[in-house]
């Protein structure tokens, strides 16, 4: 076995792989891309095209297959785009082992019941569910299963009932969330991000961005990491993961766990260090003993395409991530990239990585 040489499965693997590098890692990274910076952290890269069915088994095996060769990698990380099928997440823990959240635990904490369940159990505040429509839809929102990034979800009274979704109870509060290592027993918070909407006419609640650190008074960051700690040692959680939470002044609620790295990795990766370390140190049992020091303040958003166009060359920023391949079509709502921002305040690094996203629209747009 190549200790070192370790496979990346995500939508987006780009983050992870860089991390992985950082940590004299050789990341062997499927995900739906093939960003140009991906590739050039990637040892081998397989790309499957998951923007409109996700990942499958077949297109799973194949890349697989192709990226892993001769090797014979230590493991398998999984990142997002697995929420709603654990069961491949099975799958692939026939071939190697996952470092990280269990198929199991992934099938419990995204299952509606089992999580509204798991957080009375601690004690943690959670917004009521239905599973079925409730019979005055207003004040609920309609969430698919396992869903990620926000795009899913509806409100209850613009969406028709079908399988694979639930209801919750609309809260007050800002978007609040934890990132956080766990060994299995105990959890380590690595900090807080604010996060917010990129809104469109049909998905009000699309993923924009996020930034560090989130302005919590001291006791209420006491409390939210007091119940990240309840609900990790509970479920037995591994690896990096983040918890997302609504806060409201001296209260919160608890709504949902992301059982892989969060798309704010980037904010909280310490200079000089390594979150994929520590993820993999983390679910060997070596729960980091301190929180890696980080200074001022970090932004990240995704820039969304507002139009179908064509990525033009481009001399991509260093505060550029994700970056696409100049002649790659985009379609009106598809992720173009990530801009990233580092300031002395929040408020200020919010600021300029909005102005950046502006400007790369700008920039990719102009040939639309």
């Amino acid at each position: 076995m190549d200790s070192k040489a370790v496979v990346i499965v995500a939508a987006s693997g780009r983050a992870l792989a860089a991390s992985a590098r950082r940590a004299g890692y050789a990341p062997l990274v499927v995900d739906w891309f093939g960003d140009a910076d991906t590739l050039a952290y990637a040892e081998a890269h397989g790309r499957i095209d998951g923007l409109a069915h996700g990942f499958t088994r077949d297109a799973l095996d194949a890349a697989l297959a192709n990226v892993i060769g001769a090797r014979a990698p230590c493991g398998i990380v999984v990142g997002t785009g697995f929420e709603d099928r654990p069961e491949l997440i099975a799958h692939l823990a026939q071939r190697l082992p996952i470092v990280g959240n269990a198929a199991e635990t992934i099938a419990v904490l995204k299952d509606p019941q089992a999580l509204a369940s798991l957080c009375g159990d601690c004690g943690i505040a959670h917004p009521e569910i239905a599973l079925t429509r409730p019979a005055d839809p207003q004040g609920w929102l309609a969430k698919r299963i396992g869903g990620a990034g926000g795009s899913h979800i509806r409100t209850a009274p613009e969406h028709t009932a079908r399988r694979g979704y639930y209801y919750q109870r609309t809260a007050a509060g800002v978007a609040i969330s934890a990132q956080f290592l766990a060994d299995g027993t105990h959890a380590l918070v690595l900090g807080f991000s604010e996060q917010w909407a990129a809104p469109t006419e049909r998905q009000p609640f699309r993923y924009g961005g996020a930034v560090r650190p989130a302005h919590l008074a001291p006791e209420t960051a006491t409390a939210l990491t007091d119940a990240v700690q309840r609900i990790a040692a509970a479920s037995q959680l591994r690896g990096l993961n983040s918890a997302d939470f609504l806060v409201e002044r001296d209260r919160f609620r608890l709504l949902e766990i992301n059982t892989r790295p969060s798309a704010t990795l980037d904010i909280f990766e310490p200079p000089g260090g390594s979150l994929f370390a520590l993820h993999m140190s983390a679910c060997a049992g070596a729960l980091a003993l301190h929180a890696p020091e980080l200074s001022g303040a970090a932004a990240t958003a995704i820039v969304y395409a507002g139009c179908g166009t064509t990525v033009p060359a481009l001399d991509w920023p260093e505060w550029t991530a994700d970056r696409p391949h100049a002649g790659t079509p985009v379609k009106v709502g598809d992720p173009l990239c990530t801009v990233l921002a580092a300031a002395a305040s929040a408020a200020e690094a919010r600021e300029i990585v909005e102005k950046r996203r502006a400007s790369v629209l700008t920039w990719t747009h102009a040939s639309g």
